[in-house]
């Protein structure tokens, strides 16, 4: 967890590291990228679990800030986190921070209905990785 005040609680963002097993993946519509795979079992993926900000008009850019310096607190190569489909204001701001959709998963208990599946990517894009993720020795599948 990652706690931002001044004078007050301005918000906080917190989440967990993704267990390398690749459980988190389970309820994923359709194959699942190769990447996300070495990633994941290289423990290099955070989830995002919740970000709370307090809506005053001071505090523009901190969820970003927030999520930023959390996933890099966690050495973390990628990013994830879920959002309800029908939270169109929420997937918006995470859109406008960089974030990106890359499918659906279903998870069940609570919810029957399928969740957005959004990533941030922290690498930089290059000629030879243009999905912007980090792929050396750190970030590989162990053998």
């Amino acid at each position: 967890m990652l706690v931002a005040e001044a004078e007050a609680l301005a918000g906080c963002a917190y989440g967990v590291p993704v267990a390398r097993d690749g459980s988190w993946w389970q309820g994923f519509d359709g194959p699942l990228p190769q990447n996300l795979e070495q990633l994941t079992a290289s423990g290099h993926v955070f989830a995002i679990t919740e970000t709370l900000i307090h809506p005053h008009g001071h505090a523009r850019g901190l969820a970003r800030r927030l999520q930023e310096r959390l996933l890099a607190d966690h050495q973390a190569s990628l990013g994830v986190t879920l959002l309800d489909q029908s939270d169109h204001l929420v997937f918006a701001a995470f859109e406008a921070w960089g974030w990106q959709e890359i499918g659906q998963i279903h998870r069940q208990p609570p919810s029957p209905a399928a969740l957005r599946v959004l990533v941030l990517r922290l690498g930089a894009r290059t000629a030879d990785h243009p999905d912007g993720l980090a792929h050396n020795a750190r970030t590989q599948r162990p053998e």
